[in-house]
């Protein structure tokens, strides 16, 4: 299928221009805000998250429910069009298309993709159980825990504008998104009333970070590029310099959503951390849907038991697959993989972000092979809340 190719600076002036029109309605919003302001009858989650962090199966515990619409990473789209601007430079671009999924307006990708198209022209589309059933696809009902292949197979012919059609019919909106960098950029979205817009942070131990991103070292080439603004060329990272940027800006959103922020953001920001998910899913899950008003169906109970105690951590070829595995096996890995001279490095590049998310520092080969030594630390309520202002106005 012809493609239809866009410039970038066509893209950046459109971007521009609606980018102007959104920060006016914030300006203006934020003035004023009138308490009797009715919300949306949707809501709207972001889940926030880096590139190997668990997001793809968080994203698959709220894309699994029948009230929620999912897509997953639709910024890819923006990045592979813009990829020779920097990230900070692409934030306002991911924003707005952000915003025009959560309102189900799914003209944002033509800029982005070709004007005749199908549902596979979606990134990972077929991941999104909302896609896979009616009214988008006719091979699956809603109630259905779907499968991506089955999916893939049967749905993928189905017109773009099933997209749309189908997002329209459920009371939730969920985005999973690996490319903010920062929390205020979001600043607009939060203050817009026609949204009604909560973050889920989710956030991994930065070793185990390194240790699945090395299973996709050419797939991130290209993202490392925009992170680190080298103008087009596919870098690796074996300075571990993504991953500092990756740990500066899980500290910078954690720090603007828990320390002194402004009112908006009251019992609108929620971090989870990948660890304790796997080690007590049904209730770190269930902490998830209580925030963004789902219920826990017996169907998906099940479900998410089976696909967190599969055989055995995921091999290679599974790096971007949901599969079932052993999930707690899998969260410790990195601990008889890397070298401790890579460990060493890492905890210098991310020693803040280790700190400040609640993870042990390791000195020794030794303490990092002894698994007996938990270096996932309790959650210190006393000193940081999880979920913004649940201990205080």
């Amino acid at each position: 299928m012809a493609r239809l190719r866009v410039s970038s600076t066509v893209v950046v002036i459109f971007i521009t221009i609606q980018t102007g029109l959104l920060l006016f309605m914030y300006a203006r919003h934020s003035s004023f805000l009138p308490h009797s302001e009715e919300k949306p009858s949707q809501v709207h989650i972001l889940i926030l998250s880096s590139w190997r962090s668990g997001s793809s199966f968080v994203g698959q515990l709220f894309s699994q429910h029948p009230d929620v619409f999912y897509l997953m990473e639709p910024a890819w789209h923006v990045w592979v069009t813009m990829y020779q601007n920097s990230a900070k430079v692409l934030h306002m671009a991911v924003r707005d298309l952000v915003r025009s999924v959560f309102l189900c307006d799914m003209s944002v990708f033509d800029a982005y993709m070709p004007w005749k198209r199908n549902l596979s022209d979606l990134f990972q589309w077929a991941v999104s159980r909302a896609l896979c059933s009616a009214p988008a696809c006719d091979s699956f009902q809603r109630m259905d825990i779907t499968n991506e292949m089955a999916c893939k197979t049967l749905c993928g012919k189905y017109p773009f504008s099933k997209v749309e059609e189908a997002c329209k019919t459920y009371s939730h909106v969920v985005i999973k998104e690996v490319r903010f960098f920062d929390l205020k950029v979001l600043y607009p979205l939060f203050t817009d009333p026609s949204l009604n817009l909560k973050i889920i942070h989710l956030v991994r131990d930065p070793r185990a970070v390194v240790k699945s991103r090395e299973q996709s070292v050419k797939a991130l080439a290209r993202d490392n590029g925009i992170v680190l603004n080298t103008n087009g060329t596919k870098v690796e990272d074996s300075k571990y310099l993504v991953m500092q940027e990756i740990c500066r800006s899980h500290v910078q959103i954690y720090e603007t959503a828990t320390q002194k922020p402004p009112n908006f953001l009251k019992n609108r920001y929620l971090m989870i951390r990948f660890e304790d998910l796997v080690r007590d899913p049904l209730s770190e899950i269930s902490e998830m849907y209580k925030f963004a008003d789902l219920s826990l169906t017996p169907r998906l109970e099940s479900w998410i038991y089976n696909i967190t105690h599969g055989q055995g951590p995921g091999k290679k070829k599974e790096a971007f697959k949901i599969t079932s595995r052993d999930a707690v096996n899998v969260s410790q890995a990195w601990r008889n993989v890397l070298s401790f001279q890579k460990i060493k490095k890492i905890q210098e590049v991310c020693r803040g972000a280790i700190n400040m998310l609640g993870y042990q520092l390791v000195d020794s080969e030794k303490e990092q092979k002894d698994l007996s030594l938990d270096l996932v630390l309790p959650r210190r309520r006393n000193q940081f809340t999880w979920s913004s202002f649940s201990t205080k106005n």
